[in-house]
């Protein structure tokens, strides 16, 4: 799968993120509503998480080092990490404890114009986002579903704002549900159960992210169609017999490592075997662009080693 795209998706969030946030902010300003203010920090927190993401995807671009000769590119990972554990959590936890407080505490809610009015605006920013980033993602998911795109992408950006967006959508729904109620009703206690569903909402996709970026940063190695290619590619050359043993890992989204022993031909001269590896490398790359790494090791498999000692084995004299 092309680890490409997602820039896009990440500077139409931001956007549509900061304007969400300041408007909410005015309304929270007005209403006193904490679904209002709740949804302000979820904003501002999704603006600084789109900044960490551009952050991760510029410093992964930095050349390699002696220190780190396999590059930055794990770089976009730890910083989408940082986006699910830090922020998502602080915006849940902030959002629990204002609902907490406002169903301990009801208030009823002031100028509910001002609410509606910033939270049907937010809707249609939050939806253009989500559009955009539905649109990015469909150029590089295929026939995946959106579940599997989410579990398998080794680019982190793109399932970060979808989940993201996705969460923001639901979560203004939340809040409307929160101060219609509360308008309705009379009782602010509602006010503060929209709170609570939207740092619950939170806490799911911060746990969601957390799981799935923990394994990118951990390091993931192709899926089973990709590995039956880079094999098919590697046993398409003459000069190898066939694999023995293959080991993958994304080093960054768009840098993939391959260390791998095949079988040779006893036969073959090392410059058969040199030319072998070079042409092995070269069927791979145009098979996986993201293949940048690729170290294979030949070997004799056991049949042909066993042929081999057998040859060397020294006569035994006859005796009288």
């Amino acid at each position: 799968m092309s680890a490409e795209g997602g820039t896009k998706a990440i500077v139409a969030a931001l956007a549509a993120n900061l304007g969400i946030a300041a408007s909410k902010a005015v309304a929270f300003a007005f209403t006193g509503s904490s679904s209002m203010l709740a949804e302000s920090i979820h904003s501002v927190a999704d603006s600084g998480n789109q900044g960490l993401l551009l952050l991760g995807r510029k410093r992964s671009e930095r050349d390699r080092t002696p220190q780190h000769p396999f590059g930055y590119g794990r770089e976009r990972y730890f910083y989408a990490f940082v986006v699910a554990v830090v922020l998502f959590t602080v915006g849940a936890a902030f959002s629990l404890y204002e609902g907490y407080h406002k169903i301990s505490h009801p208030e009823e809610v002031k100028s509910p114009v001002w609410a509606f009015a910033v939270l049907i605006v937010a809707i249609g920013l939050e939806t253009f986002s989500f559009r955009t980033a539905i649109k990015e993602s469909n150029q590089v998911r295929g026939e995946q579903s959106w579940w599997s795109f989410i579990r398998r992408a080794k680019a982190p950006e793109l399932p970060v704002v979808l989940l993201e967006d996705l969460a923001a959508l639901v979560g203004l729904f939340l809040a409307l549900f929160g101060v219609s109620m509360a308008v309705a009703t009379g009782d602010g206690v509602w006010d503060g159960v929209g709170t609570v569903a939207i740092g619950l909402l939170l806490g799911a996709v911060a746990t969601i992210l957390a799981i799935e970026t923990k394994s990118l940063l951990i390091g993931e190695g192709v899926d089973p169609q990709t590995e039956r290619r880079i094999i098919e590619a590697l046993e398409s050359v003459d000069e190898v017999d066939h694999l023995i043993h293959i080991r993958t890992e994304y080093m960054g989204p768009d840098e993939l490592l391959i260390a791998a022993k095949i079988a040779v031909n006893h036969d073959d001269t090392a410059a058969d075997v040199a030319r072998g590896i070079d042409a092995a490398e070269a069927r791979v790359r145009a098979q996986i662009p993201e293949a940048k790494l690729i170290y294979l090791e030949p070997a004799l498999d056991e049949a042909s080693r066993t042929r081999v000692e057998e040859t060397r084995k020294p006569e035994t004299p006859a005796t009288s």
